[in-house]
């Protein structure tokens, strides 16, 4: 994704909201797969000087403190090198005030030396109900203030930023910084001022700080309500709900009363299980096509024991790397989380939101506000008729978790103890949807018919079956008899085609 490594380089007063976006923004490039890490100068700062007195510290005529801030950042510098350099990161962000043109022009050397890019991000606030807030909610339990005393806090640290006041000097777009690649935030978000965006990954940069906006809201995960092919251990596929999985419906929809969520947003997948859900709720709903669960390709409408049976070596495959196993003709995790990155754009953006999804699905959602790692992703517990509620706070987000008491089957399959063995004949690959099966059979089941119908097989009629005389020959389906059936449903039709 980048073709050099990046350094972002924060700026402004304290309290400004530079950490929080720091952290946001390394979150969100770690879970889009770019490997990503801040630097935070406060941290080194605390390891040189290990008891903190007051603001005098900061203060620009304590020469002292100043030699000691300056060695702070040059040795963040060197640590932010061997980030980019020795361990494979991509982007490092250098979390510090940076308000002097002196300490940018000494990070711009740095850069330059190292032939890395760099992109700025400056936050402005002049508002002081955000400032005292801010405040109040990070900076009184921040280790420079054991005590905890508010008003102590507050006093300290408001005059902490009159000290850096005196030698700020911000960006100029128009003159001395018109050249460099930056946007500046004000407000937290109610303005934006961008400059010389100049590749792919600050252009992401920008899309998401111009998305992420600060306000309360909370925002609730469940899958759909159990359906008949969770009941018979089957993947994918658009069943509909089991007669406990619309029992969690009507659960749900009390669950929204209880908490009196009024203004809540119901978003579901365009798929039957979870638009029954949603339907019990009686609340306007929004369908989202990228909401639809992982595409398992050859496998859709399988249960893992039929998969493993079939496709031995894909079976192999997946767990030994389940983030980017992609299915034959289907999708990963990796995929998955790339279709759903304007999910959390709009979810940063909303109020309060209820998001009716698959286990997948919330699986990659859940990853993204709770920070977790790739390898970790596909194995985060999702059960079904489950609510977890995710509040942001000040540098993450606070999990509850409802279960609404309404039976349901277990699919969750845990990490394999042991690294499966690696195939002989297949290279462990980042699958391309058109690479060859491992297995002989490569025939898709239909993924929108199911509910009600049998999987396209042998016994199903082909399409060349259902064509006007005379069409016939111009397709050709390759059927394997040997593929598994599942039961005949009492309502079975023909295949849509």
């Amino acid at each position: 994704m980048t073709n050099s490594p990046t350094v972002i380089v924060m700026i402004g007063l304290p309290a400004r909201g530079k950490t929080y976006m720091s952290k946001k923004l390394t979150r969100y490039l770690n879970w889009i797969g770019v490997p990503t890490k801040v630097f935070n100068l406060g941290v080194y700062r605390r390891e040189a000087v290990r008891a903190y007195k007051s603001y005098d510290f900061f203060r620009h005529d304590n020469q002292e403190a100043m030699k000691i801030r300056k060695q702070c950042a040059l040795v963040a510098l060197q640590d932010v090198r061997a980030y980019l350099t020795d361990e494979g990161g991509q982007i490092a962000v250098f979390d510090a005030t940076n308000t002097t043109r002196e300490r940018r022009d000494l990070i711009l050397a740095f850069v330059q030396e190292n032939a890395f890019k760099v992109f700025f991000v400056e936050s402005e606030c002049d508002d002081p109900e955000v400032i005292a807030a801010n405040i109040l909610e990070v900076k009184v339990s921040s280790p420079d203030y054991p005590e905890r005393h508010r008003e102590r806090v507050m006093d300290d640290f408001l005059k902490r930023i009159e000290c850096y006041k005196v030698t700020y000097q911000p960006l100029d777009p128009d003159q001395y910084d018109k050249d460099l690649s930056f946007i500046k935030v004000m407000n937290v978000g109610v303005r934006f001022l961008v400059n010389r965006v100049q590749d792919y990954i600050q252009s992401k940069i920008v899309y998401y700080l111009m998305n992420i906006h600060v306000h309360s809201h909370s925002i609730y995960l469940c899958r759909h309500g159990e359906s008949n092919h969770n009941v018979e251990g089957r993947i994918g596929g658009d069943s509909e709900l089991s007669h406990r999985g619309r029992l969690f419906s009507q659960a749900l929809r009390s669950f929204i009363e209880q908490h009196q969520l009024w203004d809540l947003k119901v978003w579901t997948s365009q798929l039957r299980r979870t638009i029954q859900t949603a339907e019990e709720l009686a609340v306007p709903y929004e369908q989202w096509k990228i909401l639809n669960e992982i595409d398992a390709g050859v496998c859709e409408e399988m249960s893992y024991e039929m998969i493993q049976a079939s496709f031995p070596e894909e079976f192999a495959l997946r767990d030994h790397d389940k983030y980017h196993y992609r299915y034959p003709g289907g999708e990963s995790y990796q995929d998955l989380v790339q279709r759903l990155e304007p999910v959390i754009m709009e979810l940063e953006r909303q109020g309060n939101v209820l998001v009716v999804c698959h286990q997948a699905v919330m699986r990659c959602l859940l990853a993204y506000f709770l920070d977790k790692s790739a390898e970790d992703l596909p194995y985060m517990k999702c059960p079904l008729h489950t609510v977890l509620k995710l509040t942001p706070v000040a540098y993450g987000c606070k999990v509850e978790m409802f279960s609404l008491n309404v039976e349901a089957v277990n699919t969750h399959r845990d990490r394999p103890l042991v690294s499966p063995p690696k195939p002989d004949t297949v290279p462990i690959l980042r699958r391309n949807s058109y690479t060859p099966l491992a297995s002989h059979d490569q025939v898709k089941r239909p993924r929108l018919y199911s509910a009600g119908n049998r999987p396209w097989l042998p016994s199903a009629p082909t399409p060349s079956a259902l064509m006007p005389e005379g069409q016939q020959s111009q397709v050709s389906v390759r059927v394997t008899p040997n593929l598994p059936h599942p039961p005949p449903s009492p309502h079975q039709t023909s295949p849509i085609v």
